[in-house]
């Protein structure tokens, strides 16, 4: 296995109006763009599904990546899983297998995203080509 690390910024976060609302559960969407920096170059598209309590309480997405790998260009879709318990945030993502292409087809593994106490978004991702 080899490990990519590095950061990425949300340049558009589109959320929408709940689509279940009931006894203190919302329900929503969202399509979310990002620039990574690090050993991902690039950019991606993701949408989401998200759970909102009193905070945020999970989330599952797609996001599709397109840029470099450790020099390697192609693509690759993350499947993503978040959640939460006793105050503590999770969130993880599995690279689809068989999504890549390009330099990258073939590539599987997964990683996790970590929102820092700035606010600022850095990444892992475990994988093998």
């Amino acid at each position: 296995m080899q490990r990519a690390e590095g950061t990425f910024d949300l340049d558009r976060f589109d959320d929408e109006a709940p689509y279940d609302d009931r006894e203190g559960v919302k329900l929503s969407r969202a399509h979310i763009s990002k620039t990574f920096q690090g050993d991902l170059a690039g950019t991606s598209e993701t949408d989401i599904i998200t759970v909102f309590t009193e905070v945020p309480a999970a989330y599952a997405g797609i996001e599709r990546f397109q840029g470099t790998l450790h020099g390697r260009e192609g693509s690759f879709v993350l499947q993503h899983n978040a959640g939460g318990g006793g105050g503590a945030p999770w969130m993880t993502w599995k690279i689809v297998e068989t999504s890549g292409t390009g330099e990258l087809s073939g590539i599987r593994g997964e990683g996790q995203i970590i929102v820092g106490p700035d606010g600022g978004h850095s990444y892992t991702l475990d994988y093998e080509l």
